[in-house]
């Protein structure tokens, strides 16, 4: 008891806490993953338009789509197995993402726990966001990509390549626009000041323009741009607000010092008679 209270826990009980903590993200992955594979036609319909209009071509009646193809006779059955993980991947996102958050939160005071909530609240719209800008790049990034084909080739795309291609980008910017929501979090429970995280901001840079380049889907430099542009910003703000907290902090453990060293009584003379 005495180690809990002190923020401590034994190897058993961490990895205990950690077996907790992957069975409920394996949890809402699968949950999530169900609904995927209930609206699987839904899913590829919408992110097969930067290719082709797969809705038309299933209401005609056509056999292709464009230049996407499937192949094999498991081809479709692990296409659609595929995609509703994936698709149970993104939507949960928030939810394990939270549960990663919570395997640090044992270690934290009680109070710095309940802080933890806003890690949810805040992980949510900021994922969101990163998806949908990286669903409405895809476009451009297809007619870049397609752009390398020779003209007197045809560039036949495997569908189950494509969703993967397709979904991966969605799930790595996602993440990628849950920075500001880690840096806030940690700086809000005293973990990372914000001076410390705006001091490497060389580096921070450096980092966001080298993740931005090796997982960009095009190598177009003003695509590439508008995807860093956000993060740097996002990671300036989080600076800022990690400032403003500290400020905040240091006024409220200086006026509680204050008002300790008032609450002291006087000294008083020894040579004066004690009251009886």
């Amino acid at each position: 008891m005495a180690a809990r209270e002190r923020g401590t826990m034994p190897l058993l009980d961490h990895l205990r806490e950690l077996r907790k903590r992957i069975m409920r993200a394996a949890f809402f992955i699968f949950i999530f993953s169900i609904l995927g594979f209930v609206y699987y036609d839904q899913i590829i319909t919408t992110l097969a338009e930067p290719v082709c209009d797969l809705k038309l071509a299933q209401s005609s009646g056509s056999n292709n789509c464009g230049s996407l193809f499937i192949s094999g006779v498991l081809g479709p059955l692990n296409l659609q197995v595929k995609v509703a993980f994936l698709t149970g991947v993104i939507i949960s996102a928030p939810f394990w993402l939270y549960q990663l958050w919570a395997f640090i939160a044992p270690a934290l005071h009680r109070k710095e726990r309940r802080k933890s909530v806003l890690f949810i609240i805040g992980a949510t719209p900021f994922f969101t966001f990163g998806a949908a800008l990286a669903y409405y790049i895809l476009p451009i990034a297809i007619r870049v990509l397609f752009g390398f084909t020779p003209d007197s080739l045809n560039n036949l795309v495997r569908f189950d390549d494509y969703l993967s291609f397709v979904l991966r980008i969605i799930l790595i910017f996602g993440l990628a626009f849950e920075l500001p929501v880690f840096l806030v979090s940690l700086n809000l429970i005293g973990v990372l000041s914000g001076k410390a995280i705006l001091k490497p901001w060389r580096f921070a840079i450096f980092g966001i323009t080298l993740f931005v380049a090796a997982f960009s889907p095009t190598a177009d430099p003003l695509s590439m741009a508008a995807l860093a542009l956000p993060l740097i910003l996002f990671y300036f703000g989080a600076g800022g607000i990690g400032l403003l907290v500290d400020k905040k902090r240091e006024k409220k453990s200086q006026a509680i010092g204050d008002n300790q060293a008032a609450d002291i009584d006087q000294a008083s003379p020894i040579d004066e008679p004690l009251a009886e």
